[in-house]
């Protein structure tokens, strides 16, 4: 069973991020302040859920929290400023999103620039441990699973309906193909020397 609390604040904000580790599309994060002694037998990391179960438990969050919000670091910022500053940005917009001012900020894994005055802790593996950070890392993925949906439309022979941005064996071999798109991050390696490697697991803080 997931923690409710770390601090004992009552407007702790869990926060998390997806996309760290793709070729495209933003990095997104999202803050999560869930109502005392919350409790949810199936929320845990996104990671070790599936689609279906991922969506069920978002609607249950979205309805449940005691408020939410998403920030986002597009492609462009992130070449400007480097992954892990856009990571950081894309969490500062997240809780500035806030309907309520959080009181403490736990974050998954072991990296994060203050926010103001708000105090907080880093939590390596964190979305396994605390259900707020749990359901940040459910709203951050699933959010941005479809914002590359979406860009999936337009830009069709990416595959990033199914490997949402990750460099896959498909995605390096499309790079080759049809070369990148604006939403690509070229600032990352897109075509490494020798083969493509699989690899679909967002990478920790």
């Amino acid at each position: 069973m997931l923690l409710s609390t770390y601090s004992g604040k009552i407007l702790e904000a869990g926060v998390d991020e997806a996309g760290r580790g793709c070729l495209a599309g933003p990095v997104v994060a999202a803050a999560v302040i869930l109502p005392p002694d919350y409790k949810h037998d199936l929320l845990n990391d996104s990671k070790q859920l599936n689609k279906k179960q991922r969506e069920l438990i978002r609607k249950d969050v979205l309805q449940d929290a005691v408020c939410w919000a998403v920030g986002e670091a597009s492609p462009a910022e992130i070449d400007a400023i480097n992954i892990l500053q856009a990571t950081f940005l894309a969490m500062h917009r997240a809780v500035e999103g806030l309907a309520q001012q959080a009181e403490y900020l736990i974050v998954d894994g072991n990296r994060f620039k203050p926010y103001g005055e708000v105090p907080h802790t880093c939590i390596v593996k964190g979305d396994g441990k605390y259900l707020t950070i749990a359901a940040a890392s459910i709203l951050a993925k699933t959010h941005r699973d479809r914002v590359m949906e979406k860009l999936a439309e337009e830009y069709g022979n990416y595959g990033w309906e199914q490997n949402a941005g990750y460099p896959t064996i498909a995605h390096r071999n499309a790079l080759v193909s049809h070369g990148s798109t604006p939403h690509h991050r070229l600032s990352f390696t897109l075509l490494p020397a020798g083969k493509p490697e699989e690899k679909e697991t967002e990478e920790v803080l």
